[in-house]
């Protein structure tokens, strides 16, 4: 079986540019909390990497959108409940289906 909880990590980690053993990160307060307290509002954009968003000035909207889809699928991969995460077929799945949506060449 697939560690579906470390691909969220890893997809927070990517898009953030923290890692969970960031000095932030102490007792209860984790990078998934940071997350999940960060979606949905506006301030999810406040979380991804600065050098991510200057990277792409054209076009934000779909790009904060991307972000958001992003950051929320990566949620739904680490929820506490392993049986309630999803699998990688629909995380593949989702991960298409945002590159399809948001990601246009």
């Amino acid at each position: 079986m697939v560690d579906v909880y470390s691909y969220g990590i890893m997809l927070v980690e990517t898009f953030t540019k923290k890692k969970p053993t960031y000095d932030m990160f102490v007792e209860e307060f984790t990078m998934r909390k940071w997350g999940f307290e960060s979606f949905p509002d506006a301030i999810i954009m406040q979380i991804v990497d600065v050098d991510l968003m200057n990277a792409v000035q054209e076009n934000i909207g779909a790009k904060e959108s991307c972000f958001r889809s992003i950051m929320g699928l990566a949620l739904e991969c680490t929820v506490h409940w392993p049986n309630e995460r999803l699998n990688m077929k629909d995380v593949l799945t989702r991960l298409e289906k945002i590159k399809t949506e948001f990601c246009k060449a």
